[in-house]
């Protein structure tokens, strides 16, 4: 069956997206070049489900695009709690932020504008709930090993696009090939568990047991 088929028909029977996630998600596919960067309802619905497991408090996001997925996790966060986002684009940043200030949520949003590399150096290790990782894909081992420093003991890592369209099978491309070896880095990485779940593109979950 149709792989588009079944995404569609997994996302009918979950958790249906607020209005305003449903905004954002139109805007996306309606004015961006790049729509699919969008991480869609089913990863949302993976984030928010993990940010209840763990009564997460202290999110943190690499790659914002236009907010939809930074929002998402802002939805199910609890009053005391707060998300970090890093974008470098000042247009998506701008474009970001037109859709927070239109939610209650979006007071516990702040964005970290500029290269991801650099944000992540300035905040501070063990400090950080939940890990959520969807941007250039050429930094990903870079942003792993930074993203595990980060944080928390029985916290966890998530990230997007780990399958890159199959390409992880047979690598040929750079980011074939660093996706590849990304995977076989967690894969045996003693500090955590983990899972590689063919979501979409392929969403990898890492729960730091150390």
């Amino acid at each position: 069956m149709d792989n588009n088929i079944i995404n569609q028909y997994c996302v009918e029977h979950s958790l249906k997206e607020s209005s305003i996630l449903k905004e954002i998600r139109e805007f996306t596919f309606n004015n961006e070049k790049i729509p699919n960067m969008i991480s869609g309802p089913l990863v949302v619905n993976l984030l928010k489900y993990f940010i209840k497991s763990l009564n997460a408090k202290k999110i943190l996001e690499v790659g914002m695009f236009t907010g939809y997925s930074a929002m998402g996790m802002a939805e199910s966060l609890p009053a005391d709690g707060e998300l970090h986002t890093c974008e470098l684009m000042e247009q998506h940043i701008n474009t970001a932020k037109g859709f927070f200030k239109k939610s209650k949520f979006g007071d516990k949003i702040t964005i970290h504008a500029g290269e991801a590399l650099d944000s992540l150096e300035n905040l501070s290790a063990n400090t950080f709930d939940l890990i959520f990782i969807d941007a250039d894909k050429k930094n990903y081992i870079k942003y792993y090993n930074r993203a595990m420093i980060l944080l928390k003991n029985h916290g966890m890592i998530i990230l997007d696009n780990m399958l890159w369209s199959g390409g992880v099978v047979n690598p040929k491309t750079d980011e074939d090939i660093i996706l590849n070896e990304l995977n076989a880095i967690i894969a045996n990485d003693q500090r955590n568990m983990n899972v590689l779940l063919p979501i979409r593109d392929g969403v990898m979950v890492c729960f730091k047991h150390e």
